[in-house]
């Protein structure tokens, strides 16, 4: 005799066994065939009922169009016709209930029937709880309709959102503000208590809910006034769930979707996400051909908070096979231009992050042997506006010019120049002016341009000391005699040094004309300097300016020692 164990792991066997009645019925549903008895079924299904009644034969070959649930949930109907109470778990209630309507096992055809007892094991066992409603709620995807149709799915919904709304937390901890640490800015999430105990299924996450389902959910959540940064925090959980590429390199399915879904859903509020984790999903959106509009989502949300940014998270490579460039520059690009446009803080502290941002990001660009000129000079352009605007100096430009001009070595001396625009001598540092008015790389009007500011500088510095020292009284002389006479020393000694540098740029150039003139090749000359006439000669009219200037100088501090001695 079969034990129960049995019936229950072989269908087949349970139904063939003990279902021996003459007016036994033969179907064939969801690929199996099934012999019942004919009085049961019409006893508990009206439906069945309807189509029994005037049946002879013993074949029912009348096809269920449209069926709903499975071949389990069917076999759980079955069985309750045959006397048996159906194993309800939060996996199989939904397409219970459906196929219970289907087969119109209600109240009102027989009494205690199936599709009272799921309803109320719906209503009692699964919606009081989290994880069981989210586990319901995933199955309704493929029987929507009829979940619609019954309230199954505003059921959920409804005791869902209200746990939403009373703990938050059960869509997963939101992402903290990023702090710099040893190691770079820190985004793990608050550890305060997990999603889900270590015995609860992953199947019971939002995040392996379908699209459908989840964009539902999320909305509903939204509307009704979840915390936003709950539902950010669930949302990007989502959208690295399913916007990724498997182990075979090909996208999951939907990605594209699923990402412009995300991007719509996403609260407004600044800082509900992490800017580096915006980045992310950015990319993301630009690895799988989002809509503009999603990508431009994206960008505008990255600017309200892109003083939090890293250089890193710029660094957004390009897309196709046709990219002439490593990283995308027209992306960085439109989100600076929208974070100055829309900047409206009395606070300079965010431009200057940002101004400082721009200039690393420069210097890893200018590295790309691929960048043109002209979108290196553009972005250029917006950083020293802002730069001179905040800080009031220019020196984080330059270095990503040097490298640039290192790396493409092959320009012309008008293209450097070009590249060199950006430059105003006058409001970098002396540091960097020194380093200037030494770099090879530079075109010769710019170097010549640092020697001359230099020493329009250091001039002013003079003119200064001296005031101060006849205006001052004879007490402030004699205490201030020692530091004056080392800052002469140091004044001298550095004229000194830009005396020899002009006459040695002096001599190269009269080298240069010589030689030139000995070989008749003018031309080359004005390729060498880039130069046309009027520029070559303004450079020898400023270096004499400039040996003058010096000469000047140390007559100054000459007598101003033979005064103070």
């Amino acid at each position: 005799m079969a034990t129960q164990e049995n019936i229950n792991k072989d269908s087949s066997y349970w139904y063939n066994k003990f279902t021996t009645s003459p007016s036994d019925v033969r179907f064939r549903i969801h690929g199996k065939h099934y012999r019942l008895d004919k009085k049961l079924l019409i006893e508990k299904s009206r439906k069945f009922a309807m189509l029994l009644k005037d049946h002879k034969n013993e074949e029912l070959a009348v096809p269920f169009k449209n069926i709903p649930g499975d071949s389990t949930a069917f076999e759980l109907a079955m069985k309750f016709c045959q006397g048996y109470e159906p194993n309800l778990t939060a996996v199989n209630i939904v397409p219970v209930i459906c196929l219970a309507f289907y087969l119109e096992m209600t109240k009102e055809h027989c009494q205690g029937n199936l599709l009272d007892k799921a309803f109320n094991f719906f209503h009692l066992k699964i919606l009081p709880h989290w994880n069981e409603s989210v586990e319901a709620f995933q199955t309704m995807e493929h029987h929507f309709e009829f979940a619609i149709r019954l309230g199954l799915v505003d059921s959920c919904l409804e005791s869902l959102l209200s746990k939403a709304r009373d703990n938050p937390r059960l869509l997963g901890e939101p992402f903290k503000k990023p702090t710099l640490s040893d190691t770079g800015a820190d985004y793990r999430p608050i550890v305060r208590k997990k999603l889900f105990s270590s015995n609860q299924q992953a199947s019971e996450a939002l995040t392996l809910l379908s699209l459908r389902l989840y964009e539902l959910i999320v909305s509903n959540m939204i509307q009704n006034g979840v915390q936003p940064e709950y539902v950010a925090a669930s949302l990007f959980r989502y959208a690295e769930a399913w916007a990724t590429v498997n182990i075979t390199g090909e996208a999951v399915v939907d990605s594209k979707e699923v990402i412009e879904t995300v991007e719509k859903l996403l609260p407004d509020e600044k800082i509900v996400l992490p800017c580096k984790l915006l980045f992310e999903m950015l990319r993301t959106a630009i690895f799988f051909h989002a809509s503009p509009s999603c990508r431009y989502g994206f960008e505008m949300r990255i600017r309200k908070q892109l003083n939090e940014a890293v250089v890193e998270d710029l660094l957004t490579p390009s897309q196709g096979y046709a990219a002439e460039v490593q990283f995308d520059i027209d992306c960085v690009k439109r989100i600076l231009q929208n974070f100055y446009a829309k900047y409206t803080s009395s606070e300079t502290s965010g431009l200057i992050k940002v101004a400082e941002l721009i200039e690393d990001y420069l210097a890893k660009l200018a590295d790309d042997v691929n960048l043109t000129k002209d979108s290196f000079i553009s972005l250029c352009a917006i950083s020293v506006a802002t730069t001179i605007e905040t800080k009031g100096y220019s020196d984080g430009v330059y270095p990503a010019i040097d490298i640039y001009l290192d790396r493409h070595n092959y320009l012309t001396e008008s293209e450097k120049e070009e590249v060199c625009q950006v430059l105003d001598c006058s409001r970098m540092s002396e540091e960097a002016r020194i380093h200037a008015s030494q770099n090879s790389r530079l075109p010769l009007r710019v170097v010549v341009q640092a020697l001359f500011v230099g020493q329009l500088h250091l001039r002013d510095v003079i003119t200064t000391r001296v005031d101060n020292s006849d205006n001052g009284s004879r007490k402030e002389e004699i205490i201030g005699s020692e530091a004056s006479e080392d800052a002469r020393i140091e004044m001298d000694n550095r004229v000194i040094e830009l005396e020899n540098e002009c006459d040695r740029m002096k001599r190269q150039i009269e080298e240069g004309v010589v030689k030139e003139k000995k070989n008749s090749k003018w031309k080359a000359l004005k390729r060498k300097f880039g130069c046309m006439n009027d520029t070559f000669v303004l450079g020898i009219a400023m270096l004499h300016e400039l040996g003058a200037v010096s000469a000047r100088k140390v007559a100054q501090i000459q007598a101003d020692t033979v005064t103070g001695s």
